[in-house]
């Protein structure tokens, strides 16, 4: 028996995991052309290479359709309810920084921390006859923060382009996104709330609960954690 690692099939995160793996002596590699999604695995027996996007590795780790897979912790929690009883997280990688952030425009001068927002939000309601739109591709990171703050006056709107543009195109008031340097969001006149950082997400290699692994499949997780210098 093989056990399954997922990797990004693309990108600076594919590359970084490639040589994450590469220093600590296994060797990651695409056997094929960019279009086509093989690889393999050198310096350990016993793993199979799966290349699919960073997106669906939760997925997959969860249905336990791969053992082991590569992405970030945004996606983890974002995707998966009670993640924490499907996957568990083996070891950071260090690379893949970014913010899951809240971020408002820059001429609400008054609004610095949730608690002004939570004000803001009330009024706007009493304003308008409407909650305050936040987009967002992360709904269920994003509700979860905001409902542990104390803010229940806003709705989420559903982005899937450019969630900075949302508030310029007047489709929301305000984002909540992902930044690794926040250029973007000032770029487009939107400031971080002081204390609206819902999560810090990084790449991170991770052991699905749901997988069948077997005597041989634990060995072989054995051995890489070995390889690997990871203590579990």
């Amino acid at each position: 028996m093989s056990i399954k690692l997922g990797v990004p099939s693309k990108g600076r995160l594919m590359e970084k995991t490639f040589d994450w793996f590469g220093a600590r002596g296994i060797t990651l590699r695409r056997t094929g052309s960019d279009r086509e999604y093989a690889g393999a695995i050198d310096g350990i027996d016993g793993i199979e290479l799966v290349l699919m996007s960073a997106g669906e590795i939760p997925r997959e780790l969860a249905a336990g359709r791969i053992h082991l897979g590569v992405t970030g912790t945004d996606l983890i929690r974002e995707k998966l309810a009670a993640w924490d009883m499907q996957v568990s997280e083996l070891a950071p990688m260090g690379f893949g920084h970014a913010d899951l952030v809240i971020a408002v425009p820059q001429c609400w001068v008054d609004v610095e921390t949730l608690d002004d927002l939570d004000a803001v939000a009330a009024q706007f309601r009493a304003n308008h006859g409407m909650r305050l739109r936040i987009a967002t591709k992360y709904h269920r990171l994003v509700r979860d923060f905001l409902r542990d703050q104390g803010v229940a006056d806003y709705q989420l709107v559903d982005s899937q382009g450019a969630t900075e543009g949302t508030v310029k195109h007047e489709t929301a008031e305000m984002v909540a996104d992902i930044t690794s340097t926040g250029d973007t969001l000032r770029a487009n006149h939107l400031k971080v709330l002081g204390d609206g950082i819902v999560h810090r997400s990084q790449a991170t290699l991770l052991r699905s609960r749901k997988a069948d692994w077997g005597t041989t499949g634990r060995d072989v997780l054995r051995e890489l954690l070995d390889t690997l210098e990871i203590s579990k």
